[in-house]
Parts: structure tokens; sequence; C-alpha cells
């Protein structure tokens, strides 16, 4: 059963109680991303997400750290495109100092000079570490080639030209306007009862911030051809196709459809790149959706000789997709194994609670179980068929990594 509450200034709480476990998960979800960026403050989230733990008024980084150790708990955030969280899972006996300590953190980090330049050193070895991982890039030059100039294809880990302009007053200027209470969701999920509502309203519950007012900028999918030259010992390719935006009715056939051509060890991709031709390590597709649109993607890394017959196989799967479509079998097999991988991934207090926080965010709704499972059952053989058709259209997007930076010769 999940507990909603609102507070008087819009701070959004979603409480999940699970009396079965001894745990307690508290996330702090804000609505905000790279995709709320401009070309001059691009990577500002994730470098804030960096700085809420570089010390309070009261709390040095250290006693942050140690305060989480000292109880055996674990704290720690992320940043994606369009949303930022912070989170912690403690014995459900900590739940309340676990609260104080992110509450802290989020209402009284300093962003002092001197930690503001060491982090900004910190994040720019993490910039340099990701260039270092091609099979990585390769998505983000994806997203670059599918959104072009809007936000969504900007890195969410910034540059380094970007990154040095921050200042503690262009931090707190942009939780001002970003982190207002409309903007933000607490979820908690593990041992707790609903009384605990109160105690995140008292942190939460009264405070103002400035204006989210962020104009409407919806994403147009286009088709690009991005390559980069860079010393590597495989060619990576990405292939994108526009896909479904989050809470889209037919979702569930898509991730069906993803599930058969690439999801899993059972897939076409899968079978066909890796066990039958031994083209690849690894070849895998999926979908990101986001508030207003989404791209499925294919990946495999290859040898450079290979490229070209790696593209081949990839074409021919999906054209063998859309002409002949799915057998009853893999229809049955992908909606039993996603029943079963959302089951299983909601056994962690930190699932439940990042699924909660994260349908709040975006969708304002939340699902049973039943629910999705009786979404998952109505998919039919036709709608994953019409689904693929529809999808892998001649409108796509490439990008490649590799030695010498040449498409393959069969691409169109």
């Amino acid at each position: 059963m999940i507990n909603k509450y609102t507070c008087q200034n819009g701070v959004r709480i979603v409480l999940e109680n699970i009396p079965t476990v001894r745990s307690v998960a508290i996330g702090v979800w804000i609505g905000t991303g790279s995709r709320d960026e401009n070309p001059q403050n691009n990577g500002i989230s994730h470098f804030l997400e960096h700085m809420f733990f570089k010390g309070t008024a009261t709390r040095s980084a250290k006693d942050i750290a140690e305060s989480f150790d000292s109880i055996g708990g674990q704290v720690n955030a992320f940043t994606s495109k369009e949303y930022t969280c912070y989170y912690a899972k403690v014995l459900d006996t900590h739940s309340q100092f676990a609260l104080d300590v992110l509450a802290d953190m989020f209402f009284n980090s300093t962003f002092v000079e001197a930690e503001l330049k060491k982090e900004k050193n910190v994040v720019l070895e993490e910039i340099k570490m990701y260039e270092d991982t091609p099979d990585d890039i390769v998505h983000d030059l994806l997203s670059r080639a599918v959104f072009e100039n809007h936000p969504l294809g900007y890195p969410i880990l910034g540059t380094e030209e970007t990154l040095n302009t921050f200042t503690g007053d262009t931090l707190r200027e942009y939780i001002h306007e970003r982190y207002t209470p409309e903007n933000v969701v607490i979820s908690i999920a593990g041992n707790i009862s609903e009384a605990f509502i109160q105690e995140v309203e008292k942190y939460f519950g009264s405070y103002e911030g400035g204006s989210k007012e962020n104009p409407e900028n919806v994403p147009v999918f286009h088709s690009n051809r991005i390559s980069r030259k860079k010393e590597t010992e495989q060619a990576h390719l990405c292939i994108g196709f526009e896909g479904l935006k989050v809470g889209h009715e037919d979702m569930y056939s898509l991730i069906t459809l993803n599930n058969i051509l690439g999801g899993s060890m059972s897939s076409r991709l899968f079978q066909e790149v890796r066990e039958q031709r031994g083209l690849a390590y690894s070849v895998f597709s999926y979908h990101s959706a986001y508030k207003d649109s989404g791209i499925v993607t294919v990946y495999g890394g290859t040898g450079a000789k290979q490229l070209d017959v790696l593209f081949e196989t990839i074409q021919e799967t999906l054209e063998k997709l859309k002409q002949n479509g799915i057998t009853e079998k893999e229809l049955t097999n992908s909606k039993e194994q996603l029943k079963g991988s959302l089951m299983l991934s909601l056994e962690s207090t930190n699932s439940r609670m990042s699924r909660n926080g994260k349908n709040e965010l975006l969708l304002r709704r939340h699902r049973s179980l039943d629910e999705i499972i009786e979404q998952i059952d109505v998919v039919t053989k036709k709608s994953v068929d019409d689904m693929a058709r529809a999808v892998f259209t001649d409108k796509y997007s490439v990008t490649l990594i590799s030695p010498d930076g040449e498409f393959p010769n069969n691409l169109s």
C-alpha cells in the first residue's frame, strides 16, 4: 500500500510500508537533470549532486560519510537527463537519523571554494574516465545525433569548459530555480509507519523556492550519422529509432518487442550475432523513455574489419522481425520473463523507493503489481508485430566509434 501526501508548499511524499524487512530507503527526488540545462551551464545538475556531499554548516564531508558508515548504512546519489536523486538506505531504527542528514545536505550545503575546487577536479577525472570508455560514449553520441541541439542531447557530466564556470553562487541560483517544492518528491520504502510522513513534512513541508518555469521544449527525432575516430580495439556501433514517451499506453508492447529483439540471452540479436556468427561479445537493445519522447537503441561492438557484417546482420534481424513478426513462443517467454524481472526487481527497499519516486515525479500515478501484470498479459502477437513495423523504419540515427571512424559500406 502506497501512501501519498502533498505538503502545503507542494512537496510530494510517497511512503510504502513493507513490514517484512528491517531496512528503510529514503530518496529525495528532484525533477531536474541535464535536459533542464543550457549550453552555458551544462553539467550543473551532476556537479551539484556531487557538491551536496561536500559539507554543510554543521557537518564536514567526512562527517557525512562517517555518519552513515557508523550505522552500517549507505548514502549515494545519481543524476539523469530528467531527474536527480539523493538517497540513503539504513536499518529501520536509523530512519530518523538518515532523514536528518539528507535534509541537512539538501538545505544547508555550504559550497565553499576549497571544496568546489577539489570536486571540479574529481568530476574532470570522471569525464576523462568516461572518455576512456568508447562503449559508453557511443550512446551519448546517439543522443546528440537524435536530439541535435535539444538539451536531451547534452552529456550529463557536462564539459571541462562549463565545469570551470561553476561557483557557489551559480549552484545556489540553480537550486533556487529548479529545486522548487512542486518539483520535489520524497520517496520512502521499508519497515516504517505512516506517521513518518509528518517527520518528513517537518523538514521539507515549508520551504519556498523560485520559479521553475521552463518553456516546454518538445524534442524532435532526427536521422543523423555521427562517427568518431579513436584508438580502440573494437568498433562500437549504435543504431537509434524513435521510441515512446514515459507512460505511453503501448509501452508494454514495445518492452516485449525489445526483450525479444535484444533484451536477453535468448533474444534474436544475441543468438544471431553472438551465438550463431560469433561477431560480438556484447550486443543488445534497450528503450529509453523520457517525458515527451523515447529512443530504441541497438548496440554492438566488434572488430573493425567485421563492422560491415555486424551492421548487415542487425539490419537482417530487424527486417525479419518486421516481415515475419514474432512467434507465439517468443511472446509467451518474453511476457513471463518481464513478469519475473519485475517481481525480482521489487524485492529490495531501494528498488521500491526508486520505482515509487520516479512514478510520482514523472507520472503522478502508481500502478499495483497486479495492474502491471494485467497490462503485460494483454500484449498480443499483433500488438508487438505492429510495434516492430512502426518503430523499425528507415528513419534512424547511427553513431560509431572506431579506429578509422568509417561507417559500414552498406549504411544507407
